[in-house]
């Protein structure tokens, strides 16, 4: 477990094996979350992402005749 120190203006360094595990790139943002007693920070994907996660979902929704 890596060790990280809060500066003055409250501002930490990500460790660089921290970087290079999850390709943080400088200039990213990354999204907080409080998590009980500790923060979790991780990546912000681009909303590309998301492409293809439904993946064989049923498209075919009966619908009422006047909303067709």
């Amino acid at each position: 477990m890596e060790v990280v120190t809060v500066s003055p203006k409250f501002q930490v360094v990500v460790p660089k094996d921290v970087r290079r595990l999850l390709n943080i790139q400088i200039g990213q943002k990354l999204k907080v979350r409080v998590q009980g007693e500790h923060i979790e920070f991780f990546p912000e994907l681009p909303i590309s992402a998301a492409r293809g996660f439904l993946h064989g979902l049923d498209t075919d929704v009966m619908r009422e005749t006047d909303r067709v």
